[in-house]
């Protein structure tokens, strides 16, 4: 980075009070040269090994020309004669494009920062299918940012520029369930190649075109950045024959796009309380139902000869107008856009996430003709033309459920939808908008499908299955993976639960009123009081911490352990301390345990620890890293010898998650009345397991929080204990309550709109926002 000299002391004081090693490298001046001195060298053409004018360096390059030639692939169509119905079910949603990407999502902080109002979990079984990244621009307001990726790769071998049309338009598709404006995305474009290969170089070519000079101008949207790999390909030698593996033009689309309110970002997850709705699929394909480059084609080993495409971006847009006309009259229960796997599995991922059974029906999909201009139409008097053709029916009913081309499933209540297609066809998409059948939750009168994903064609079943017999082929390819890598034993019981029939999901339940606050009394009567929000190297949930503290009525205080270290802060000048979450000295001499000794093996800062934490005035909060470390400090605070030490999850791995706690009985400060609640809570660490072998008591241990299961019953289950605790514990109190030390962020949800999933008004505080006002009200 570039520091003006007069700013250098400064930017040096910041580096020291972070423990940020720097070096000043050089100068920038008006000369345009290049120099670089060897100090080492007195004289001599050493002494200047790089002396060149920047002309040289940054002058334009001559521009290339190349000669590429289009190579034509004469490939077949696929086949689908005698393909089982139920068998491609299984294989599809089997198929790791298609299935559960657990494995990975839970192994990523996703609350990290506290900005998270949409992550890739949804709903309260917190199922994997989410379309869109949503961001918070603040901790006050509802702007926020729409994130979301497209890319369909597999096309690009039959027909790149098509591959690039379907990456753009499935980027907008899936930052549609967010409310999102087409002149505000932004995109970026990480483009691939094996440039050099016959016609990869005119594929690239005609893809860059299609892209960026004709569908982009077209929906009046930018790629002002992007990278590109133009090399890929791999060769290697074996038993004296070359081989080479070479990559289609690949483009990986990710977009973004500011928006006014995240409130309104819709979700997979069906409504199961709406006694009767409906769903429809707006079919930007048009009917064509192109199968090439399927996942159906992929596990058939057929590739197929024309692929799905973006025919006319007209349609696009007057899709995106027609869903945020739909959202801005509340007439949309559950949106997912159409992709990987086709129809069938956008509309079994949304049973999934919303444990509610469909009954879907293909009539209308696979109806050919109009029945007056072209007599194939099958209704009516027709009837006895599909008994005919029942071998097109079925082929049609495979291609119906399974190509991939662009659109979206929309949930609305039956009651809406003549005024549901009335919008759509306003926006001139009427005739690729069909009703293609309803949910059959609990309260339907109608018994077919409850609990099942069906598929009905000519008033028949040709398909049926429990949706936890179809979440568990869903699930199957992150449970495999798990096995190998984490502890196997948790990964089989992760399995085992999901989508079991009988689990009844996350709830909220409250023994206290989380709109009264506890705290208002005690705001703007006097000073506030300060609280000192702790950091070292690694730390990274301060900000939102400092956040609550402060709408709770503190001043917090940014305390970086160097300041007590330097003397430029003193815990003597505080009423409250909070150690935060994150990774102190990178964990390297165990969770917290480094940040702990920088305070016990200092005499200066132990004696001021110790002070601090025997004063009767005072107060300590330490999450996740910072509960790790005041687990450490046990032995120096008061009433906490009983505590464990954290060690390492049961499941051998960083858990994050949305994990249901209960509150218990305790005389902990930052929970008081709030004993007997069950809530959803962020979770986000790697050694959470309370671990009594060390030291600790279990049996005198003061307990303030555990896990419990959607039951509502503690439980040492994984995953619904992420840590694997005895009892479910992952919160620790002192005797007097004024020091707490507990794994998950409630720092991080203090909001409900901060939540994967609430039953809460996102407008409103979440439950936790007690936590910081019972300490304002604990000083008085």
């Amino acid at each position: 980075m570039a520091i003006a000299p007069e700013s250098l002391a400064q930017f040096a004081a910041f580096c020291e009070r972070e423990r940020c090693p720097f070096a000043v490298i050089g100068t920038a001046t008006e000369e345009r040269q290049l120099v670089l001195e060897d100090t080492a060298v007195e004289s001599g053409d050493q002494k200047f090994p790089v002396d060149m004018p920047m002309e040289v360096l940054l002058g334009k390059p001559p521009k290339v020309h190349k000669d590429v030639t289009t190579v034509e692939r004469e490939l077949p169509a696929i086949n689908l004669t005698g393909v089982a119905l139920e068998q491609a079910v299984i294989d599809v949603l089997a198929h790791p494009t298609v299935a559960s990407k657990r494995f990975l999502i839970t192994i990523g902080d996703r609350a990290v920062g506290g900005l998270t109002h949409r992550d890739q979990m949804v709903g309260p079984w917190q199922v994997p299918v989410a379309d869109v990244a949503v961001t918070l621009a603040d901790y006050k307001g509802f702007k926020g940012e729409a994130m979301a990726m497209g890319e369909r790769t597999p096309l690009a071998a039959i027909n790149a520029p098509a591959s690039g049309r379907m990456a753009v338009a499935e980027a907008i598709t899936n930052m549609l369930a967010a409310p999102i404006e087409l002149s505000k995305i932004k995109m970026s474009a990480n483009w691939m190649a094996a440039c050099g290969e016959a016609g990869e170089d005119a594929a690239l070519y005609a893809t860059v075109k299609a892209v960026g000079m004709e569908l982009c101008p077209a929906l009046n949207i930018s790629i002002p950045v992007g990278k590109d790999s133009l090399s890929m390909r791999t060769q290697w030698s074996e038993n004296g024959v070359t081989k080479k593996v070479t990559s289609p033009v690949s483009l990986i689309i990710t977009g973004f796009a500011s928006i006014d309110d995240v409130r309104t970002t819709l979700t997979p997850q069906l409504n199961a309380e709406e006694d009767d709705s409906t769903l429809v699929l707006i079919d930007l394909g048009r009917g064509k139902m192109r199968m090439g480059g399927s996942i159906l084609g992929q596990v058939l080993n057929q590739s197929g000869n024309e692929v799905p495409d973006l025919d006319d971006a007209k349609d696009l847009i007057a899709m995106v107008d027609a869903v945020n006309a739909l959202r801005a009259k509340g007439l949309i229960l559950a949106y997912h856009d159409k992709g990987d796997g086709g129809l069938l599995a956008t509309v079994a991922e949304m049973a999934f996430a919303g444990h509610v059974g469909v009954a879907l029906n293909v009539d209308m999909l696979i109806t050919e003709g109009d029945g007056i201009s072209d007599s194939r139409m099958d209704s009516g008097e027709g009837k006895n033309w599909g008994k005919q053709v029942s071998g097109r029916r079925e082929d049609l009913t495979l291609r119906a459920l399974f190509n991939e081309e662009l659109g979206a499933v929309l949930q609305i209540k039956t009651a809406d939808r003549t005024e549901v297609l009335q919008v759509l066809r306003e926006h001139g998409l009427i005739q690729c908008s069909h009703t293609i059948g309803k949910t059959r939750p609990v309260s339907s009168p109608v018994d077919a499908g409850k609990g099942e994903l069906q598929v009905w064609r000519d008033a028949n079943k040709v398909f049926g299955a429990t949706l936890s017999d179809l979440h568990q082929v869903w699930d199957a390819v992150s449970w495999k993976i798990t096995q190998q890598r984490d502890n196997p034993v948790c990964a089989d019981s992760e399995h085992a639960a999901a989508g079991q029939a009988s689990d009844p999901g996350m709830h909220v339940q409250l023994t206290f009123d989380p709109q009264v606050n506890v705290a208002a009394p005690f705001i703007n009567v006097a000073a506030k009081p300060r609280v000192a929000v702790l950091r070292e190297q690694g730390v990274n949930s301060h900000v939102e911490m400092a956040y609550a503290f402060t709408e709770a009525g503190f001043e917090a205080v940014d305390v970086h352990m160097s300041d007590l270290q330097a003397g430029r802060a003193q815990l003597k000048d505080f009423a409250g301390v909070v150690a935060c979450g994150g990774f102190s000295y990178g964990d390297t001499l165990g969770a917290g345990i480094g940040w702990a000794r920088s305070i016990t093996f200092n005499d200066r800062l132990s004696e001021q620890f110790q002070a601090f934490f025997g004063r009767t005035d005072t107060f300590g909060l330490g999450v996740c890293n910072g509960c790790q470390m005041f687990a450490e400090l046990a032995d120096i605070i008061p009433g906490a010898q009983d505590w464990p030490r954290f060690t390492q999850n049961q499941s051998n791995r960083f858990e994050a998650r949305l994990s249901m706690v209960e509150v218990l009985e305790s005389p902990s400060l930052f929970l008081q009345g709030m004993a007997g609640s069950r809530l959803p809570i962020a979770v986000a660490h790697g050694e959470g397991f309370a671990n009594f072998q060390f030291r600790g008591n279990a049996d005198q241990v003061v307990k303030s929080m555990r896990y419990v299961d959607n039951h509502g019953l503690p439980t040492e289950q994984y995953p619904f204990n992420p840590n694997g605790s005895a009892g479910g514990l992952t919160a620790v109190t002192t005797d007097d309550g004024r020091f707490t030390a507990m794994m998950p962020h409630p720092e991080r949800v203090f909001r409900n709109v901060q939540m994967s999933w609430t039953s809460g008004d996102k407008s409103e505080f979440s439950p936790w926002m007690n936590v910081w006002r019972n300490a304002r009200k604990w000083l008085g």
